[in-house]
């Protein structure tokens, strides 16, 4: 296939899969296979089933309350037995589920990181709980549909412990398959890896590079985590390139097929890395300030890649924060415990409030949508105003229809919006809002 003929595909690629689809947790019905030996079920992130011939292995097994299912349409596929679990990283959808594939013979193979990863979540789980609904409201649903679905599982969300781990790669024989497992730092965990079969010219990446593929990273989630970096990501990127993957097999959809396009996705995706990677240090040291970086930052037409999942100016302050730390040397008050919002409130207290919404209004109006958020929170701060509140909710719905491809970006809107409305519909929710 032509140069101009691949890239048009990758811009394909890029425009089917956009990232408020994420939003819907699309659970199989019967296992797909996407490959002669491997079958999926989809769920957050795909478990995958890798048949080698007499025994199985399983490649990520969901959270606790999926896996009766993952293990129901893999049943009738390949009942076992299960030599290998896999898991490509230690987060909560890849680990869940991993008791209720074990077996007598059974062995548990992750990165040796993968308890570190699993530690560092275990230590913000209350934070995480709290906010994970904000961007899936309908989690409580699912899993009372699956409980009920399976009544005779007990879908407990499992804390493994790795019966083998490896530091750099390991070769695994399964069955009748040799199989290579790749430590890749800088992925969305400090254990990611990839499960790379020679013989299938396939590697398992699933959210190696995030779960839309080919999207720009997210390097900071904004349900809290770990920073993610550029430099270890475009590494990862020259791993898997190495490779000659002819079929590339992610966290969502179907799989990336033909090392062409496989290449053509993973040069696309590290160039434009690599561009705001650059394009943010040149700034850095311009003394440019976070966010005039991130209003300036930009990629050229041949290195457009989706903002389904990261986006390029949250990758900006990423990076400025990775490499300076959060001291933005603006104010000797970001060394202290004042919270500039207190300002801003005590600001907006000695302005007549018909004077700040108007204002507030103006910059709205102008496209300014986030400066019209925060002068209405300083105005909310001070008293009860349902015309702050019918401001900040156009706003945000401003912000939603002109920012709607990310996943991230949208369902924080989408929460809000519906919060707003909510307050406004009751004057006691009004009042709880401003407190």
């Amino acid at each position: 296939m032509a140069g101009e003929d691949i890239e048009r595909e990758v811009d394909r690629l890029i425009d089917e899969r956009p990232g408020r689809e994420l939003l819907h947790v699309p659970y199989d019905e019967s296992a797909v296979q996407v490959h002669d030996r491997i079958w999926r079920s989809a769920g957050p992130t795909a478990s995958y089933l890798v048949d080698c011939g007499r025994e199985r292995m399983i490649v990520n097994c969901g959270m606790g309350f999926e896996a009766p299912h993952h293990l129901h349409l893999f049943s009738k596929v390949h009942d076992g037995p299960t030599r290998y679990i896999i898991t490509t990283q230690g987060h909560v959808d890849h680990v869940g589920g991993v008791s209720q594939f074990r077996e007598p013979g059974t062995l548990y193979v992750a990165h040796e990181n993968n308890p570190r990863c699993q530690a560092d979540d275990k230590r913000i789980a209350s934070f995480r709980a709290a906010t994970a609904l904000t961007w899936f409201p309908k989690l409580p649903r699912m899993i009372g549909e699956l409980v009920e679905r399976y009544p005779d599982a007990r879908p407990v969300q499992d804390i493994p412990t790795p019966d083998v781990t490896f530091d750099t790669r390991m070769r695994l024989q399964a069955g009748d398959l040799a199989v290579e497992l790749i430590h890749c730092t800088g992925g969305e965990t400090i254990d990611s890896l990839v499960v790379w079969i020679p013989e299938l010219r396939t590697a398992i990446v699933s959210n190696l590079f995030g779960p839309l593929f080919p999207h720009f990273p997210n390097f900071n989630t904004l349900r809290g985590d770990l920073y993610r970096l550029p430099v270890p990501y475009m590494e990862n990127v020259d791993r898997v390139r190495a490779l000659g993957v002819e079929t590339l097999v992610t966290g969502r959809h179907l799989p990336i097929v033909g090392a062409e396009l496989i290449d053509a996705c993973l040069a696309r995706m590290r160039g434009a890395v690599e561009h705001i990677h650059e394009q943010t240090l040149a700034m850095i040291n311009q003394h440019k300030s976070p966010y005039e970086i991130m209003g300036s930052v930009s990629l050229p037409p041949e290195l457009r890649v989706g903002q389904g999942y990261g986006k390029i100016e949250w990758a900006a302050r990423t990076i400025f924060e990775a490499y300076t730390g959060w001291f933005q040397r603006r104010s000797t008050a970001e060394l202290y415990s004042a919270d500039p919002a207190d300002a801003a409130a005590a600001l907006a207290g000695l302005l007549e409030t018909d004077k700040a919404l108007g204002l507030a209004r103006e910059r709205l109006d102008s496209g300014d949508a986030p400066t019209a958020i925060r002068i209405a929170e300083a105005v909310l701060a001070n008293q009860e105003s349902r015309e702050a509140m019918q401001v900040m909710l156009d706003a945000h719905e401003a912000l939603l229809e002109t920012g709607d491809e990310s996943f991230w970006e949208s369902g924080w809107l989408r929460a809000q919006i519906e919060r707003l409305r909510k307050a406004l519909s009751s004057p006691d929710e009004a009042a709880d809002e401003r407190r």
